[in-house]
This record gives C-alpha cells, sequence and structure tokens, in this order.
C-alpha cells in the first residue's frame, strides 16, 4: 500500500510546479469527458446502442495508444509491460471496473434524464474521499472538504431540476458508475506511479476492449447508421478516451486521488456549454451560478495545492 501523502499543502519549488501540472492535466481530462455525452448522443441518434458505442470507444482508444506507446518505448521514453500483481490490478480495472462503470454510466444515459445521472454520478468525488480515509489513511483538511462541498453544490445547480417520470433503473445504474469510479480512481493511484501513465492506460483500455467485444458478439448490439454516427462514436474513443484518460492518469500520478476527483468536477460544466454550443440546449441562471460554483471550487484547490 502506498504511503499517505501529507495532508497540508504542498511545498513551494518544484514539488508545487508538479501538483500545478497535474491539476491542469486533470482540467484537460475532465474537459475531454465532457465532450462525451454530447458525442454519444449524436451516435444514438444515427441508431447505435451503449453496447456497440463503447465497443467502437474502446477498440479505436487501444489501437491509438497501442501505436503511441509503440513510438515511445522506441525511443526509451516508457517502460516494460507490467506483469504480476500490477498487470493483473490493471487488466481487472479496465476489464471489469471500467467496463461496468461505463456501460452503467451510457445505459443511465437511455433511461433517466442527463441531469439526474449527473447528479447521481458526481456522488463519486465523497466517495473518493471516504475510500481514501478509509485504506489510504488519507485525513484531507477542511479547507479541500470545502472545496468538495462547493463543487458538489455546484455540480448539483449545473445540472438542474429534474421533472417527469423516471425509470428508477436509471439513477440506480448512475450509482453504481459513481462506486465504481471511485473505486477505479483509489486502485488506480496505488498503481499508476508504479507503472507509468501510457502503459497503465494501454493495459486498461485494451482490457476494456476485450471485454466489449464479447460482449458485442453475444449481444449483436445495432451500430451508427450514417457517417456522422461513425464520426461521433470515433470521437468518444479519441477525445473522450485517449486525451481524456492519458491526461487522467498523468494528473492522477501528481496529485493523487481526493485533489483528482474534486478537479474533475468540472466535467459537467464543459458538458452544460458544449450542449448550448453543439445541442442548443439551454442554461438557466441558476446552472450559469452552478458552474461559477464548480470553477471556484477547483481555483481554489489549485491555490491552496500550488501554494
Amino acid at each position: 500500500m502506498a504511503a499517505p501523502r501529507p495532508a497540508g499543502p504542498a511545498p513551494a519549488g518544484p514539488r508545487a510546479a508538479e501538483r500545478g501540472v497535474g491539476l491542469l492535466l486533470v482540467l484537460v481530462s475532465a474537459a475531454a469527458f465532457g465532450a462525451m455525452p454530447v458525442l454519444g448522443k449524436v451516435a444514438y441518434r444515427s441508431g447505435a446502442e451503449p453496447v456497440s458505442l463503447l465497443a467502437i470507444r474502446f477498440a479505436v482508444a487501444a489501437a491509438c495508444l497501442l501505436a503511441v506507446r509503440a513510438v515511445v518505448v522506441g525511443r526509451g521514453g516508457a517502460g516494460p509491460w507490467p506483469r504480476g500483481a500490477p498487470l493483473a490490478t490493471l487488466a481487472a480495472l479496465g476489464g471489469g471496473v471500467y467496463v461496468l462503470q461505463s456501460l452503467s454510466y451510457f445505459r443511465a444515459l437511455e433511461l433517466a434524464p442527463a441531469a439526474l445521472v449527473a447528479i447521481v454520478l458526481y456522488l463519486f468525488p465523497g466517495l473518493v474521499v471516504v475510500l481514501t480515509v478509509v485504506f489510504l489513511r488519507e485525513r484531507p483538511t477542511a479547507a479541500v472538504v470545502g472545496c468538495l462541498l462547493l463543487s458538489v453544490l455546484g455540480v448539483g445547480l449545473t445540472v438542474g431540476p429534474v421533472s417527469g417520470t423516471v425509470d428508477p433503473l436509471g439513477p440506480a445504474l448512475a450509482a453504481v458508475s459513481a462506486v465504481c469510479y471511485s473505486g477505479y480512481i483509489v486502485l488506480s493511484s496505488l498503481v499508476v506511479p508504479r507503472v507509468g501513465p501510457l502503459t497503465s492506460i494501454c493495459v486498461v483500455v485494451t482490457a476494456a476492449t476485450g471485454t466489449y467485444a464479447v460482449l458485442a458478439l453475444a449481444t449483436r448490439p445495432a451500430w451508427p447508421g450514417d457517417a456522422g454516427g461513425w464520426a461521433a462514436s470515433v470521437a468518444v474513443g479519441v477525445v473522450g478516451t485517449v486525451v481524456a484518460m492519458l491526461a487522467f492518469f498523468a494528473g492522477l500520478a501528481r496529485l493523487g486521488p481526493t485533489d483528482t476527483s474534486i478537479a474533475s468536477t468540472l466535467e459537467p460544466v464543459v458538458a452544460a456549454a458544449l450542449g448550448v454550443v453543439v445541442l442548443s440546449e439551454a442554461v438557466t441562471p441558476v446552472q450559469a451560478a452552478g458552474s461559477v460554483l464548480v470553477l471556484a471550487a477547483v481555483v481554489l484547490l489549485a491555490r491552496l495545492r500550488t501554494s
């Protein structure tokens, strides 16, 4: 088990600069992940289903990431492929935990309003804090807990109210996704620093690809019905996986699970903004205020951890 990180602010100097880079990487990751719901809706409109969309996503991502790793290895910039416990842990995260998380999330979007799914999913920052306290013996400061509460409040306002009849399976699947994502973040934080971000994500995505290939063969889902749907599905793989997960792992290795989960709450703000631009969705003043609170939490976190 990794040693616990200091509870207080990081010292000034190179370590503070490294944490600043880590925060920037997680924000890039959140922005890329935030694009996925919009891209997913475009793919769904063309006839795609969650299994087909996710099979395309991970197949495209695995091909891109393995190609990138081959180039990096050729230049001596990456270590060997992991073995033993690190390999088994990453494969289980990719082929099991991450598959369950992603499938639950995209299935929930079919059954419940996106606002409700976002509210339930963003229970994960609080769950991450609880898991790090219980299993990693971390003791977050009052300021960090304050940033967490501020970001959760902001997310609740950003996604807006939910009206109408809701299939209870939708929120239940979103809760499963939140629990899986929390465990994924905490377990990843124990392995990624030893294996490296690029190799870690290659193992995770390759394992997920294998699982989704089996699911696609077993269920025979409907695939995108036009060029726009295929383009959106491929973009989910490139933007929502390759860019998002490389930046996520690199940021996680520098920030740790608690700060990473808080900074990741920028994701629904990006999703809401893209919904306005791409899908012509309206944003209320309350949602705008929620976005400001999320951004404020990220800024405060940056000041706490990089000063």
